[in-house]
């Protein structure tokens, strides 16, 4: 079996096509389930996040694999397969581990170095084991990735790299101000109490505003984030929750709202917007929009898959993406801000049509996305990027070294049946052994089998750890004429473990 990503993001796909592929948790759960169900995969997990959407599973067959999960994306994002497939991207094998990787030390993220994608993956892990879509490869894998990105920011500055989302979308509203000097004194409404709106709450508390609102259709988990609020010690900010039906009565209050919902449809619509500042939509002047191309980003190796006759034909490196994307941005209401909106959500909470209200200034995942293309980028992440190269090594060879696992493990087994069947015909011989003669002879035999098993047991898995290591299994299985049976079946007793692949 082997592993395989396939994947769109907002390094290969425009936000409007990210947006329209968002999947619900309920339709993420149906993902997996379908895709356990098709014939290529065994394991199976969804990593879907605002700005990226992908599927990995252990598949048995490359080609058929990738033609399935592109297939199952497309079904259960609704966006049709050959308007989804140009924007999606295949690793395999060491290019996927090397991928996950390095989205979990944040650099895949929009804003380089930003530490929230680690809770992202923790989820979709735990969704996978909550399924049992996850099996031993993915538990491995997954875990391991969630190692390797508090690694990075253990050793290294990656954090220095870049913020937050939330806290550079409150930098891009502050339109070049201070964020904690703009934020000071306003009241900021949030809409959402998941983790990224908890996020935006806490940092708006930090930054000084006056008082914090949170709004969420379950009432108690907004209660929740306001009581943690009001006990963090390096805040003195007034919070308080309400019912997503008084969302339109805070708007008239509000300097600041943040958004960030699983909602499929519109929170915010212009109109809401416009009447909560008092003004007509139609009267309000809408401003040109402007085109912009936004740069590449650099050392990002695609993999690309197509379509030929109505179907994924094959998936190849396809090298640096070099083109520029051309994006065309609505510029923004000028005069002075009434009202600042931070839409954080994909699909997004915010009509795009507040930009043409007189007093509104929007920030959304586009537009984020625009400009965090020219983030300054550390030095350090020369040194993530190292530490990622390493541990996807070492995440090789622990896997080759577990593939042989399950043969010695049977070795073995068969060595001890073969001691205790010695004993016992030596019972028969001499009948006239005490106790402790018998148990002498016993521990004799078993060490005279421990030593001569000793050496090639430690080789062969030090050999199976190294790169083309994977016959040294089946080498060992011949060579013993071991029952494939047999291996088998400790291969699924070690993946029954209950405790395998938790912390």
């Amino acid at each position: 079996m082997s592993l395989l990503v396939v994947g769109l993001s907002h390094r290969s796909a425009p936000v409007s096509v990210l947006e329209r592929a968002s999947l619900a948790a309920d339709t993420q759960a149906k993902l997996l389930q379908d895709t356990l169900a098709a014939e290529p995969a065994t394991e199976a997990a969804v990593l879907a996040t605002c700005n990226r959407i992908e599927l990995y599973a252990d598949v048995d067959k490359f080609h058929a694999g990738v033609a399935e999960l592109s297939t199952l994306l497309a079904q259960h994002s609704g966006v049709g397969l050959e308007e989804l497939t140009p924007y999606l991207y295949v690793h395999y094998e060491d290019r996927a581990v090397h991928h996950l990787f390095s989205v979990a030390c944040g650099l895949d993220s929009m804003v380089v170095g930003e530490g929230q994608i680690l809770g992202q993956i923790k989820d979709a892990l735990a969704r996978g084991q909550e399924l049992h879509t996850a099996g031993r490869l993915l538990n491995d894998l997954f875990q391991q990735a969630l190692r390797v990105g508090k690694r990075a920011h253990s050793e290294t500055g990656i954090d220095r790299a870049g913020q937050s989302l939330v806290t550079f979308g409150l930098q891009q509203l502050a339109a070049g101000a201070d964020p904690e000097c703009w934020a000071r004194g306003k009241r900021a409404l949030v809409i959402g109490a998941g983790s990224m709106s908890s996020l935006a709450a806490a940092t708006l508390a930090r930054t000084g505003c006056a008082e914090v609102v949170v709004a969420n259709r379950t009432r108690s988990r907004a209660d929740r984030l306001v009581e943690i609020l009001q006990q963090g010690d390096d805040t003195a900010v007034r919070a308080r929750a309400v019912e997503m039906s008084a969302v339109g009565d805070e708007l008239t209050r509000a300097d600041v709202v943040v958004s960030c919902t699983g909602s499929t449809g519109l929170v915010l619509t212009a109109d809401a917007l416009a009447d909560a500042l008092g003004v007509t939509l139609d009267a309000a002047p809408e401003a040109p929009a402007v085109t912009a191309v936004a740069p590449a980003p650099d050392d990002v190796d695609q993999h690309a898959a197509w379509v030929e006759n109505g179907s994924i034909a094959s998936a190849a490196h396809a090298g640096p993406v070099t083109a520029p994307r051309r994006v065309t941005v609505p510029a923004q209401s000028t005069g002075p801000v009434r009202l600042a909106l931070l839409d954080l959500a994909m699909p997004r909470d915010i009509d795009g049509a507040a930009h043409r209200i007189a007093g509104v200034r929007l920030v959304d995942i586009e537009s984020l996305a625009e400009a965090s293309a020219d983030a300054p980028m550390a030095a350090d992440v020369d040194r993530v990027r190292t530490i990622v190269s390493d541990e996807v090594a070492a995440f090789g060879a622990a896997q080759r070294a577990a593939h042989v696992a399950p043969t010695v493990v049977a070795l073995r087994t068969m060595a001890a049946d073969v001691v205790a069947g010695e004993i016992a015909r030596l019972d028969g011989r001499l009948p006239d052994l005490d106790e402790k003669q018998r148990a002498e002879i016993t521990q004799t035999v078993r060490r005279v089998v421990d030593k001569l098993l000793h050496a090639p047991t430690v080789r062969v898995k030090q050999l199976a750890s190294e790169p083309g290591g994977a016959g040294y299994a089946d080498a060992l299985r011949e060579l013993f004429d071991l029952d494939p049976q047999t291996v088998a079946a400790v291969s699924r007793a070690d993946l029954n473990d209950p405790n395998r692949g938790r912390s």
